[in-house]
């Protein structure tokens, strides 16, 4: 049988944390786009960026583009 040491005193490592998207720099009536077959993507990603910040994202198809705004 292997013996496993434990370590005392050793900070976890501190999340990754990578934005595709502008979500935290936005502010209410401001939009951006992304081509329109990242389509899931960005609808799971504005999920979770609402839960994150509490902002409000709504999108619309334009095209061929995925228009994002922030709407609160």
């Amino acid at each position: 049988m292997q013996i496993i040491a434990i370590d005392k005193g050793k900070a976890p490592p501190q999340p990754r944390v990578v934005y595709s998207y502008p979500y935290e720099e936005m502010k209410v009536g401001e939009s951006f786009t992304v081509p329109k077959i990242h389509r899931a993507k960005v609808l799971n990603a504005n999920y979770r960026a609402s839960k994150r910040t509490g902002y409000v994202f709504t999108s619309k198809t334009e095209g061929d583009l995925l228009r994002v705004w922030r709407v609160a």
